[in-house]
């Protein structure tokens, strides 16, 4: 199936490695030009030279903090400069802290909103003009299963990560008439650092394969593979949804 990707120009935060470098990988496969970005230069160049082997598209690496609003501002405009415009946004950033309510300050709450919610709104008001410029684009947000089923010890991610549910369904209806369509999508338990890090903090993490039907952690290249058929011409018709990619963790029938 051609997916209508090839010399797209693609936007995914966080993407040095886990979810974000699996799907910067995907859709550089299907022949897409691909900006990378990440706090570790290090880590960063490895990626990018990985994901150059993969395609055949040209592939940007901008290192940034995306908590920081001054440097997701440097990273937009290096992107904007060098391509002129962004087909398809992902915006995917790393986990918060975990923890209870009573045992986080409000330096993190201010931290998480920066993290999670405030780069999503920057990022997507700079891609915006140039979307509705060309006709049409894509934005997808990651975000987490926890958007419909809350995972215990994780308040910081259950809550803000719910806003940008609720960002993202509200810019679908905004955005649809300029051929923009907007969609979330949340992974379950997947095979990357952060998951290992949760199951260090709590080995109560580690049970939750149990609470999977299909009994086993997904696979980063399987979630990506959602993201990138939602980044593609053939989900032309799909906006305003969040999917999950989570084994069927998420228990609610809608």
């Amino acid at each position: 199936m051609d997916l209508g990707l090839k010399n797209k120009i693609a936007f995914v935060t966080a993407s040095s490695q886990g979810l974000g470098k699996a799907v910067a990988l995907e859709l550089a496969k299907e022949g897409a030009h691909v900006v990378i970005c990440g706090r570790n230069t290090t880590l960063l160049n490895t990626t990018k030279q990985e994901i150059a082997q993969a395609g055949t598209g040209e592939v940007l690496a901008f290192e940034g903090d995306l908590s920081i609003a001054k440097e997701r501002e440097k990273m937009l405009y290096n992107v904007l400069e060098h391509f002129g415009h962004i087909d398809i946004l992902v915006t995917n950033t790393g986990g918060p802290p975990s923890g209870k309510f009573e045992n986080l300050t409000q330096a993190d709450w201010d931290q998480t909103y920066e993290q999670l919610l405030g780069s999503v709104v920057q990022l997507v008001r700079g891609v915006i003009p140039g979307m509705k410029k060309n006709g049409g684009g894509r934005i997808i947000a990651i975000t987490s299963q926890a958007v419909k089923q809350p995972v215990a010890n994780l308040i910081l991610s259950n809550s803000v990560r719910a806003s940008v549910a609720g960002l993202m369904k509200t810019l679908a209806s905004e955005l649809g008439e300029y051929g923009i369509t907007v969609n979330n999508v949340m992974p379950g338990y997947t095979k990357t650092n952060r998951l290992t890090k949760l199951i260090e903090a709590s080995p109560t993490f580690a049970n939750a394969i149990e609470e999977i039907p299909l009994k086993r952690f997904a696979e980063p290249k399987e979630f990506a593979a959602a993201v990138t058929f939602l980044a593609s011409e053939r989900a032309s018709y799909i906006t305003g949804v969040s999917l999950a990619v989570d084994g069927g963790w998420i228990k609610h029938i809608l």
